[in-house]
């Protein structure tokens, strides 16, 4: 005879370490902490001062990781509906209790918060709290079922963590820094319908409207080459408005160029590898943003002129 087969095991209520993680979304995490940095950086260029610079990356960390926590509960039976999310720990019930997950998103982002008002200034914490909120709350549960400017609207949470980085480093938004949250801002709708476009009948399937044009994926696609066009005059404008040395000022305007030229060919289609090369073109391109920043600082002590 042979053996029997095991039954398979029920989910666990609290889930492996690694589906907690997970949770945290690890990769969009550290993005906005390298936005935050890059603001941080932009904000003083000539003195870096290692401990408020830690303490905005940890307490940003520390709220954008809740946030996502949130995100993947209120998301969770919307998740089951698509091939993308539906292994998600909370969608595939690796991790059976919801409310434990809602618990410990809600004790992350107060804690975020609250250490930021506590150890930095008030400015940072409602900074942080404002992408929180944006993310959670206008994107996740009011636009992103009903509307397809969801990630429109939605992408200032990206950007607030350019201004929790600027007030930081000096206590207030400068001018430079507003320009980098607009950048951001405007990177964003390239960057996800990009992906959108990829993912089209998986959205479709779920009910959520993340493309300009559901019905017309042509115009769409012709919406993602302009959102990244934008790129170019908003990194100029953070070239003029910032600190920013001129070689650091020409870096930022040729990245924005580069997307723009990977972007170009959903003009004419927007067969899968063009939107592929255009989504995975739009990470590197905000890192290499960052990069620039952070290089700006050392040409600023090395006396490098500024402006173009």
């Amino acid at each position: 005879m042979s053996a029997p087969v095991p039954a398979p095991s029920a989910p666990s209520v609290a889930g492996g370490w690694a589906d907690w993680i997970e949770l945290t979304k690890p990769g969009i995490t550290a993005l906005i902490c390298l936005v935050a940095v890059g603001g941080f950086f932009l904000a003083d260029p000539a003195e870096i001062r290692w401990l408020p610079l830690g303490l905005v990356v940890g307490t940003g960390a520390l709220a954008s990781a809740g946030s996502a926590m949130l995100n993947h509960y209120l998301e969770r039976e919307r998740d089951r509906r698509m091939h993308r999310t539906r292994e998600r720990p909370l969608a595939a019930e690796r991790i059976a209790s919801g409310p434990a997950a809602l618990a410990v998103g809600l004790a992350l982002v107060a804690l975020g918060v609250g250490a930021a008002a506590a150890v930095l200034n008030l400015l940072t914490a409602v900074s942080i709290l404002l992408g929180a909120l944006t993310y959670v709350v206008v994107y996740t549960v009011w636009l992103k079922p009903r509307s397809s400017w969801n990630i429109v609207i939605g992408g200032f949470a990206g950007s607030a963590p350019a201004l929790a980085g600027g007030a930081a480093a000096t206590g207030h938004w400068s001018a430079g820094v507003l320009a980098l949250a607009l950048l951001v801002f405007l990177w964003t709708p390239p960057h996800f319908w990009s992906l959108a476009l990829l993912l089209k009948d998986d959205y479709a399937r779920a009910g959520l409207p993340m493309l300009p044009r559901m019905d017309d994926v042509g115009y769409s696609g012709r919406v993602v080459v302009v959102s990244a066009a934008l790129l170019v005059p908003s990194a100029a404008l953070v070239g003029l408005l910032g600190p920013v040395a001129w070689p650091a000022a020409v870096a930022l305007v040729a990245l924005g160029c580069a997307f723009t030229l990977v972007a170009a060919p959903l003009w004419r289609g927007t067969e899968r590898p063009r939107a592929r090369r255009a989504f995975l073109f739009s990470g590197p391109y905000l890192l290499g943003v960052v990069a620039v920043l952070v290089a700006n600082a050392a040409l600023i002590r090395a006396g490098v002129p500024t402006g173009f």
